[in-house]
């Protein structure tokens, strides 16, 4: 009697934590998003990564330089120019120190008035222009440390 006791409770011992791993679920969560933008007018990164992510300035230790922050846009304006300007100053700043830095679109430097940036003529059928973020060095030497900042930039759609 003893044994046909034994059996079936080292049966179910063996077999219990087995049970538990097949009722075991993994869940992944992710977003997706879209953003369509009006046929008449829009300014876009062709890497949406770009304004969703904190972008690296890369150090140079061998130049002791900053890297230029590079990036292709997709621009269009059926109606007219393209401007652009900055929204606040660039920098850098660790709370102590500053880095300004200097924004180009396509090839102008962004400044805290509106300027132009795509002619009539190309931003008509689009086309894709660069945009540079570049440190402007001190007259000395980077100070070391962690610097953050921000690049607001604002496009208008410039009427003809």
């Amino acid at each position: 009697m003893f044994k046909t006791l034994i059996q079936p409770l080292a049966f179910a011992a063996l077999i219990l934590p087995w049970l538990s791993a097949w009722g075991a679920r993994e869940s992944k969560v992710f977003e997706v998003y879209v953003t369509i933008p009006t046929a008449d007018f829009y300014v876009l990164p062709l890497d949406p990564q770009l304004v969703q992510r904190e972008q690296r300035l890369a150090f140079s230790t061998i130049t002791s330089d900053l890297v230029p922050l590079r990036a292709i846009y997709e621009v269009k304006n059926t109606t007219g120019a393209i401007g652009a300007r900055l929204g606040e100053e660039a920098y850098l700043s660790n709370g102590r120190e500053r880095i300004d830095l200097r924004v180009k679109f396509n090839e102008v430097v962004l400044s805290l008035d509106s300027t132009q940036v795509v002619s009539a003529i190309d931003a008509r059928p689009g086309r894709q222009v660069r945009l540079e973020i570049a440190a402007i060095k001190p007259g000395d030497e980077y100070v070391p440390g962690d610097y953050y900042g921000t690049v607001h930039m604002v496009f208008d759609a410039l009427a003809p």
